[in-house]
């Protein structure tokens, strides 16, 4: 077996081929879209770059045929903050069922660590932030999520055997809205709603920008305060509401305020790997046949999934009912229409480290779908391991 780097055009081919060909007869499987991988790996478009760096590799076999691949990445604003020891992370990771192969691949990712000096390594990550391609699926083998990971069982066990351990749990929580439990909404929900200074609406369209920065104080005074997390710039709220633009549903986004003050929100997305499922990670948007497809897709309702993209409060009104009062308006402003398109609610990557969110996410009936995992493994084995710790 040999290990090449990528680094030519026909090895980013060969890098993003692999999981098509292993994956051709798993039937929840979902191409990832190619040009998503390669935003990570483009440094004009991947601003870690400036701080941090990444490699990544392809594996091939005795007759030059791809069977593995992995990438290794240090992000310079996480490997320290919040860690015993400076921590880089390798992520991509595909692999026929050849353990001798894996090892070799998570070989390569721990010397390339080694050599800038990191003491550890988390993986399967993502080279950028955390909702996007982090954690190994260990059960729940249901279609993923856009952005989401899915991998064969069998890795698990090459992970674990290697010396990577548990560092937190994500999980999926799922529902049916056909099946809401409205009464037990109500009654947490019931004073947050007598009180006038509380107000709940869905988002126009109009103005997103005010959605935007809204947004960004929501994020910074619930989860910008998480380890590991890094506050929210006005740049990257305006962005993310950007992207969002070409496929929000205002319907499905709630926002809630105290005296005119963001304190909450209640973001979901239309489930696109229900469409992008027909194009086997070959979407340009700039191509327009390929839109068209997707505009056609996306109106005739071939997504009947709504994704939660952030479910928040400002910690100043946490456990007062108002994630209640948010779920409840959410509901009222869609779900009470007679004709939905949606019939299925998705929150994705909820940390076992998070016990707070499991609880809203289980208030509002949802139950655990999927499990991924985020391991870590420490270079000194005689060094103490600790897991991810639980917010208070």
């Amino acid at each position: 077996m040999q290990i090449l780097e990528v680094q030519t055009k026909q090895d980013i081919t060969k890098f993003l081929d692999l999981p098509r060909r292993l994956y051709q007869h798993e039937t929840n499987w979902i191409c990832p879209l190619d040009s998503d991988i390669e935003s990570v790996f483009d440094k004009k478009k991947n601003k870690l770059f400036v701080e941090g760096e990444a490699t990544r590799w392809i594996l091939a076999n005795k007759n030059g045929e791809v069977i593995g691949r992995i990438a290794a990445f240090i992000n310079a604003k996480t490997s320290t903050k919040n860690n015993d020891q400076p921590t880089g992370g390798a992520g991509f990771f595909e692999c026929i069922e050849d353990k001798e192969a894996a090892f070799l691949l998570f070989d390569t990712a721990k010397k390339w660590l080694e050599e800038r000096k990191m003491e550890a390594m988390d993986a399967p990550i993502n080279f950028g932030d955390r909702n996007s391609w982090w954690g190994l699926l260990v059960d729940g083998f249901h279609e993923p999520a856009y952005l989401m990971p899915y991998n064969f069982p069998y890795y698990q066990s090459y992970f674990e055997e290697y010396g990577f351990q548990v560092y937190f749990k994500q999980y999926t929580y799922h529902r049916y809205l056909s099946d809401i439990c409205l009464p037990s909404l109500h009654a947490r929900a019931k004073n947050i709603f007598a009180d006038p200074n509380y107000v709940f609406r869905p988002i126009e369209k109009a103005h997103l920008k005010k959605y935007a920065s809204d947004f960004r104080k929501i994020y910074n005074g619930g989860w910008g305060k998480h380890p590991g997390v890094s506050p929210m710039t006005e740049e990257q709220a305006q962005k993310l509401m950007s992207t969002f633009k070409p496929i929000l549903d205002p319907q499905l986004m709630i926002f809630g305020y105290y005296k005119d003050e963001p304190i909450g929100c209640f973001l979901m997305l239309p489930e696109l790997n229900q469409i992008f499922r027909t194009f086997n990670g070959k979407f340009n948007s700039k191509n327009p046949l390929h839109l068209l497809k997707f505009l056609y897709h996306r109106k005739t309702g071939t997504s009947t999934r709504s994704l939660g993209v952030l479910f928040g409060l400002v910690e100043e009104h946490q456990g007062k009912g108002v994630d209640s009062a948010l779920a409840l308006a959410y509901y009222k402003s869609y779900y009470q229409k007679k004709n939905y398109q949606y019939n299925e609610l998705q929150f994705n990557w909820i940390g076992d480290f998070n016990p707070k969110m499991m609880r809203v996410c289980e208030m509002v009936g949802g139950r655990i779908y999927k499990t991924h995992h985020t391991y870590r493994m420490l270079f000194d084995p005689n060094k103490e391991y600790k897991r991810m710790p639980i917010i208070g």
